[in-house]
């Protein structure tokens, strides 16, 4: 297995990032990743793997988070880090440098040099899940972890969902879940929810999950999440 990095900082968010790699709450996801690890595809054989849970990446004092589902098995699951090493995590990193939330527009593993710029990657769910779906138990399960984090960035102001998955378990997640109260619509690409706040207002935003199935169906291109990303800045501007 290999070594990750923690997320950017020190202090609470390293302690969150070491607790979170450690735990073995879920026993269906730690038997996935595991299992995973030990019987790799024909084009990962030989490579080392990761197979913990994954903590977010990027900088503690950035304005804008980005919640995914969860890591993919062969992704994240393998490199130590979200959005690494697969599909989607190509599309997200090349579209994160163009709005410029990024230094470099590949992230293939951990000593490539990727860093984020005023931005922060995280899950709902740190393991690599079986069919890419979580139960909603281990959804909740992990919700602690994404609660502690959210409240350690305290300088976000957009929070972007990627995916019904992630935006459903942001939903449910402080300091969310209490804005979000009694007026959350169903989920679609391209919706914006005020948060509130007078001195520092912050919004939910909401995009299509950058996965590969996705992408290739044509249901997110690059121009629709780049329109996504442009709108978070322009947002963050307007704070």
């Amino acid at each position: 297995m290999v070594d990750a990095e923690g997320a950017d900082g020190g202090g609470a968010l390293a302690r969150l990032r070491d607790e979170i790699v450690g735990c073995r709450a879920c026993p269906r996801l730690v038997a996935w990743r595991e299992a995973a690890a030990t019987h790799p595809p024909a084009s990962f054989a030989g490579e080392p793997y990761w197979a913990k849970p994954l903590p977010g990446f990027g900088e503690e004092a950035a304005r804008l988070v980005l919640v995914g589902l969860a890591p993919a098995a062969h992704g994240g699951n393998r490199t130590g880090r979200m959005f690494t090493g697969d599909r989607s995590g190509d599309f997200l990193f090349a579209a994160l440098f163009r709005a410029g939330f990024a230094n470099q527009s590949e992230g293939r593993r951990l000593d490539d040099g990727l860093r984020l710029r005023d931005a922060y990657v995280t899950a709902a769910v740190r393991c690599a899940p079986p069919d890419n779906k979580p139960s909603p138990e281990e959804r909740d399960r992990c919700g602690g972890y994404l609660a502690r984090e959210l409240s350690l960035l305290d300088n976000a102001r957009v929070y972007l969902a990627l995916g019904a998955f992630a935006y459903e378990a942001l939903a449910r997640t402080p300091p969310l879940a209490e804005a979000l109260t009694g007026r959350r619509p169903r989920f679609a690409h391209g919706i914006e929810m005020p948060l509130g706040g007078s001195d520092h207002p912050r919004w939910l935003l909401c995009s299509y999950h950058p996965s590969q199935r996705n992408v290739f169906t044509g249901l997110l291109t690059a121009a629709m999440f780049d329109d996504v990303l442009e709108r978070a800045k322009k947002l963050l501007d307007s704070g």
